[in-house]
């Protein structure tokens, strides 16, 4: 259950920029980040996606294996996040809060639609698969290889 890799974008519609290690910082998110010190919606400090769910979605489409195409902060293997809305985790020594689901919106489909696939079927694809939001609840810093845990 790790942090396999760590993306943050400059601005909304920038690229994802990887990153071997960033500083949370409670109640703002990533510095750097487009969203923060944002909070115009419940959990926007920080948005995670399972690295399983986002290689099914590219193989279903025939895409190659690219996981920053779903523009969340941080891309996990081997943790099931649905099962983090509504509890306190960690993230190496970084406590969180699992707001909600990350729903997948239209711009997300668009951006991996092809002739073979609308915007919508996409979207229908990843709908409760494409993410958690999360609030930050402490300050420090989280590297690639840092362990999720739940907070029992």
């Amino acid at each position: 259950m790790i942090v396999e890799r760590i993306f943050t974008s400059p601005a909304p519609g920038d690229a994802q920029v990887e990153h071997a290690s960033v500083e949370f910082v409670a109640g703002f998110g990533i510095g750097g980040d487009r969203y923060y010190g944002r909070n115009d919606e419940p959990g926007q400090n920080v948005t995670l996606v399972e690295a399983e769910e986002v290689e099914a979605l590219l193989e279903s489409l025939g895409r190659p294996r690219d996981l920053s195409v779903m523009h969340r902060n941080l891309v996990t293997r081997g943790v099931r996040l649905n099962e983090l809305v509504g509890k306190e985790f960690s993230v190496g020594g970084v406590r969180m809060l699992g707001v909600g689901l990350c729903e997948p919106c239209l711009s997300l489909g668009a951006r991996l639609a092809s002739a073979e696939i609308t915007p919508a079927a996409v979207v229908k694809r990843l709908v409760h698969r494409a993410g958690l939001r999360a609030n930050v609840l402490s300050t420090g810093p989280v590297s690639a290889g840092a362990r999720v845990q739940s907070a029992a």
